[in-house]
This record gives structure tokens, sequence and C-alpha cells, in this order.
């Protein structure tokens, strides 16, 4: 073949296939609307009555919003075409929500079922209001509600909401942590909540509210400094919260909690944790009990099978002949604990003494895992000591069938 007919050939290929390829392309667009953005390009007759959604604004920044604090915007959405322009509430984000479609300037009797779903003259408009909530501890945020239209080249409308959420109150640190502890010791420990209203916080009450030990504590405030409340960001005011932890605490794993009531201007109720461990002139040893937890897991046991296992009371100190300890409750009932004799151990200046604990076959079903749900089982003993009378052991245990 010579040249000259080769690029013949090959000119008569590229000619055809920019054909075929152009008559693809139309074939496709034909079949397949074009969507650019919120707009869907359609063929209707120019005769035909159309509706036609107009916004002037699809994206709101609220700036802060609190958190648990409600926020709302309203969107106009006008009718610019030559038919009835119909609004239907669409999807949602988890805190967003088309509280209202609003009235529209022609038409609509305003009920229930108007809100809901909303008919817009040619030449009307109406007003989509938005609601969200601020959730989390703070941050930004962006939710979205969608309106959807019976307009052929808008069928839905995406609203946006941006902004930041600031919480209400925040204690730093969250929790408060006791260092250790023994029966006869005390300590001072603080926290710093800080809020983020729109006056000072103004402290009404505060208190350790568990009856079971809130007698050992003594709970004060006093308002923070100006550079300390600068070094949270946000934040307008706060307080420092003081725990004094006297003598005498029980031996064992401790949980309190601060509830504390203040104004800023509205009134906020806010708690906080405190976590600890109190030790003494007794311990306690085995292979199911958990030092670190001080609490003993039996986990998941059968009833048709049981389980006897031991636990070691070791007493030391000036008082640890006087350690007797009888067992005054179990939880759940079906616990059978039996205390050995004392043991001299070494010199005899430490004395062990054995708890066999059973959970005899065919006792009931019974859920103590440590939950909210399934509190955590007990076992309380009075040992003898004046400075700790009695001892109680968290006891985590499901008994199954």
């Amino acid at each position: 073949m010579s040249r000259v007919g080769g690029w013949t050939v090959a000119g008569v290929a590229l000619i055809a296939g920019v054909a075929i390829g152009a008559g693809s392309a139309a074939l496709e667009a034909t079949l397949r609307p074009w969507r650019v953005g919120d707009f869907l390009a359609v063929d209707t007759p120019s005769d035909a009555p159309t509706p036609q959604a107009d916004v002037p604004e699809t994206t709101h920044r609220f700036g802060s919003v609190g958190s648990g604090e409600k926020g709302q915007h309203a969107f106009v959405i006008r009718n610019s075409g030559t038919a009835a322009l119909v609004l239907t509430r669409g999807a949602t984000s988890c805190t967003c929500t088309v509280s209202d479609l609003g009235p529209s300037t022609e038409g609509g009797d305003g009920t229930a079922e108007a809100t809901a779903k909303r008919t817009i003259p040619p030449g009307g408009e109406t007003t989509v209001s938005i609601q969200w909530t601020g959730k989390g501890p703070g941050g930004p945020f962006r939710q979205q509600a969608t309106v959807l239209t019976n307009d052929p080249r808008r069928p839905e409308i995406a609203f946006v909401i941006e902004g930041t959420v600031v919480p209400t109150w925040k204690a730093v640190p969250d929790m408060i942590a006791l260092p250790k502890l023994s029966t006869k010791s005390d300590a001072v420990v603080t926290t710093s909540v800080f809020t983020f209203g729109d006056e000072p916080p103004q402290v009404e009450s505060l208190a350790a509210i568990d009856d079971r030990t809130k007698e050992f504590f003594t709970v004060s405030s006093e308002p923070l400094s100006t550079a300390d409340i600068a070094a949270e960001p946000e934040a307008t005011g706060g307080f420092r919260v003081s725990v004094a932890v006297k003598p005498g605490l029980p031996i064992g794993p401790l949980r309190q909690t601060v509830r504390m009531v203040f104004r800023i201007p509205a009134e906020i109720t806010a708690e906080v944790p405190i976590e600890g461990s109190v030790a003494g002139d007794i311990s306690f040893a085995g292979q199911k009990w958990d030092a670190a937890r001080q609490r003993l897991i039996l986990g998941q046991i059968s009833s048709r099978a049981g389980l006897s296992t031991k636990l070691f009371i070791t007493a030391r100190g000036p008082d640890r002949e006087r350690v007797q300890p009888v067992v005054s409750e179990v939880v759940p009932p079906s616990l059978v604990v039996e205390v050995g004799e004392a043991e001299p151990i070494g010199t005899g200046a430490v004395l062990r003494i054995p708890l066999t604990v059973t959970i005899p076959p065919g006792s009931p079903t019974a859920n103590h895992l440590g939950s909210e749900q399934a509190p955590s089982g007990r076992i309380v003993l009075t040992t003898g000591l004046p400075d700790s009378p009695t001892v109680s052991l968290p006891v985590s245990v499901v008994i199954g069938p």
C-alpha cells in the first residue's frame, strides 16, 4: 500500500470514529439526563407550565451553639416558574430536622398537613425552617436537611447548617482520682469547672451524694482566676471544686459523686465522679481476686456445676490478733462464705485467714456482672478492727442455667 493510500485509509477511519463517538455520546445524553450540582437537565416542552425552585441561600453559618441547646434558621424558597411548586420533607442528618415548611405568600391553609407538604403558586414563596441540636463535647458541626420538589430541574434542595458546638460546662479533670488512701489518712483533691454561659457561674450547692460514704467528704468551691479561664478556649467563667477526704473510710474500692448546682444564668446540675481505693491493716488475695479493681471476679457459672474458690485475708499491724471476720451479708443470697482459722505467716507479724466462697449446684440464676443494669454482688464482713469495723467486697458473677 502506498503512503498516500495509507493516509487516506487512516483519515477515513478517523472521521468514522469521530462520527460514531459523537453519535454514541448523543445517544447517551438522550438516555441519561445531564446533572450539574442541584440541577437536573431535562427535555421539557417550552410551552408546558413548569415550576421553578429558586433559593437565595442553601448554607447558613450559625456560629456557636451550646451543647444540648437548639438552633433554628429559615431558608426562603421562591417559585419563579409557571406551574405550582410542591415541596415535601426529605432526609435529614441525625440532629437536624425540617420543623416547618412555613406559610406561603399566596394560598396555603396553615394546617398540620400543610406544614409537612407545601404548594407554592407561581410567583409565590415560602420559608423552610431548619432546627438542629448541639450535641457532643464540643467542636465544629455540619448538619443537612433536604426538601423534595416537583421542579424537574431541581428535584431536591439540600440545606446545610454549619457552626461550632460549645459545651455548657466542662470539668477538668472530668473524673477525680483519689491518691492511695488508708483508713487513717486524709486528702484534698480538686477539679476545675469551666462554664460557657453569658454570665459568670453562681454556685448554689455542692455535695457528695452517695449515702454510704458522704460523711467522709467535704466539698467547697472558689472562683477561677482570669488567667485560668482564659486558658480554656471559649470558656466565659469557672470555679474550682475542692474535695476534702476525712479518715475512717471503709477498706476497699471507693466510688463517690460530687453534685454541683450552679447558674449561668440557667440552672445547671452537674456531676463529677470520684474513684479510688482504701487500704488498711487487712488486704485480700486469691486466684479470682482482682487486686487492681479490688473485686472478686467469679465470672459466668453454671447452676448445674456450681463453683468453689479460696480467698485469703491478710492481717498485719498491732491489732492483727483482733481480726475475726464474720459474714454479715452476701449478694446473691446463694453465695456461701465460710471463714477458716487464722494462721501466722513467718515470724507471726502477719496472719492469714482463709475464706471459702461457694456457689452450690442448683443455685438460682442471677446476674451481678457489675453494670448499671446488673449491679455487682457483695460480701460484707465485720472485721473486729476499730478503724475499719466492716469491709464490703464487690463480687462480679453471673449464674446461668
